[in-house]
């Protein structure tokens, strides 16, 4: 049986003046995969997310999730669709909790008059929700759900914002370099993270240059040139040097995965 993708993209152009980031290019997401995005500096991979994630608007094109035409004009909108995006950094309030993190732009409010008319939060069941996302991704090394985010290491805010795309992303998570600017084992923790939300259904577009944490946790690999998907590879059946070759342009994209 032939699987539909969850997320697909077909001929993406989006212009900058005389600059074209993306040249009719392609997407395709399927369910429960991890799906990395790889390209040089340039490419148009990050334009790509942008329109995914309703930060871009494309001039032409269609993009469609679970089969259905969608028009994103903001991130709210890709938000509320079920795209969730963890960018490269994190877009935290360092001076906030953990749980007002979590539920930063859609706080829950108390029921009743008191939440409805005087708009009080419900931080009790706010904390409470925000300690079983934690909890359920492992990230139990975060003991008070009230710290500031502020006093967290690098790996336990990636966690957080991990948790807080899973937590609400009902469809789709995509992960822009989650892993640049850290350490090793905080880099281990985060990939183990990535597996987690995978092994719990969700799909994930994972953008990165680390070729060795790409090449551990993607199924399939997107790769972008000039603005436009030029292959669509197999981690298993080509190798790092392989797939750089292919994004410089240095070796000729395989004829059959070009499509793919």
């Amino acid at each position: 049986m032939t699987r539909s993708p969850i997320l697909t993209a077909r001929g993406l152009v989006k212009r900058y003046g005389r600059v074209v980031a993306l040249d009719r290019a392609d997407f395709d997401l399927y369910p429960g995969e991890v799906l990395a995005v790889i390209g040089d500096n340039g490419a148009g991979k990050s334009t790509l997310i942008k329109a995914l994630s309703g930060a871009v608007t494309p001039d032409e094109g269609e993009i469609r999730l679970d089969g259905a035409p969608v028009h994103f004009t903001a991130p709210m909108q890709a938000r509320a669709a079920g795209i969730e995006t963890v960018y490269q950094n994190l877009a935290l309030s360092p001076a906030l909790s953990i749980a007002d993190n979590m539920f930063m732009g859609r706080e829950l409010r108390t029921p009743g008059f008191l939440g409805r008319y005087l708009r009080k939060l419900d931080r009790k069941a706010m904390e409470r929700i925000a300690r079983e996302k934690l909890t359920e991704l492992g990230l139990m090394t975060i003991q008070n759900i009230n710290q500031a985010v502020e006093t967290l290491s690098g790996g336990q805010r990636q966690g957080v914002a991990v948790a807080r795309a899973a937590a609400f992303g009902s469809k789709v998570v995509i992960m822009d370099e989650p892993t640049a600017a850290l350490g090793v084992k905080e880099s281990r923790r985060v990939l183990e993270l990535i597996k987690d939300v995978r092994r719990r259904g969700l799909p994930i577009v994972l953008i990165s240059h680390n070729m060795p944490h790409v090449f551990e946790v993607a199924d399939r690999i997107h790769i972008h040139r000039l603005g436009r998907r030029i292959a669509v590879i197999d981690p298993k059946a080509y190798s790092m040097s392989d797939a750089v070759a292919i994004m410089t342009g240095a070796m000729d994209p395989p004829e059959a995965d070009a499509a793919a």
